[in-house]
């Protein structure tokens, strides 16, 4: 199975499980994930999700030699990116989360990571954009000079860092991370589950990104698509190759 699913109670823990490839998002992927959300949101039994790519790697975002496939119903992009949840979700990072997988990591409530794990959008470098909310989710999780340079760039930024500037909310030794994370909605599981669900509602409400976002993000995507500049990065990426821009 590319995704698994376990309990622990009243957590469902959700594991990509494609570290061959990195846990480069396909199709097989995003409907794993997407089948693990609707049960997570569909089950009163369950409280809580915990979203992780194993012990060495989070995700490195779409698999760029074969796509992710179409959005699913109920969670667009990856079966979570556009995706609206009552329960809370936690992310437990290992590794590396880039791409699309930063995305992910961003579509979730919190986040755990071990000091080995390092996030980044390295799009720019490949002529291309973080169509997933990445550009403005960043920009809300972590101080706005700090997404510039990330989004900028496309240089990753360690756990350290993450942490010390709020998008990462625990640091844990290498491999533990999902330890961290299950204990974090160990913690959310003491509480009345109306209440968090409620309280979850309210945040996103303040927070949550727009259709005016979503819809600026899609107008760039077309412009970024159409660039000689687009193509160039792709070709670049698969050939193993230093890109050669044009500026068009």
């Amino acid at each position: 199975m590319p995704v698994e699913r376990a309990r622990h109670g009243r957590v469902l823990v959700i594991t990509m499980q494609r570290e061959e490839k990195r846990n480069a998002v396909d199709e097989e992927i995003a409907l794993g994930i997407d089948g693990a959300l609707n049960e997570l949101e569909d089950d009163d039994e369950l409280w809580v999700g915990v979203l992780t790519g194993g012990t060495n790697v989070f995700s490195a975002g779409t698999d760029l030699r074969v796509g992710s496939g179409a959005g699913t119903e109920r969670g667009g992009p990856y079966g979570i990116i556009r995706r609206r949840r009552s329960k809370p979700l936690i992310a437990a990072v290992e590794g590396l989360a880039f791409g699309g997988g930063m995305e992910i990591v961003l579509a979730c409530d919190l986040v755990v990571a071990s000091s080995a794990a390092t996030f980044g959008l390295p799009e720019v470098k490949r002529g291309l954009l973080a169509l997933y909310g990445g550009v403005f989710r960043s920009a809300r999780a972590l101080p706005l000079n700090v997404a510039k340079e990330i989004v900028l760039t496309g240089d990753p930024i360690d756990a350290q860092r993450a942490e010390r500037h709020g998008l990462v909310n625990a640091v844990t030794e290498p491999g533990s991370a999902l330890d961290g994370a299950l204990a974090l909605a160990q913690r959310i599981c003491g509480n009345a589950p109306v209440a968090v669900r409620q309280s979850l509602a309210l945040l996103e409400a303040c927070t949550a990104p727009d259709e005016a976002a979503w819809s600026l993000s899609n107008s760039a995507m077309e412009v970024v698509m159409a660039s000689e500049d687009a193509g160039e990065g792709r070709r670049a990426f698969l050939e193993h190759r230093p890109p050669e821009w044009r500026g068009r």
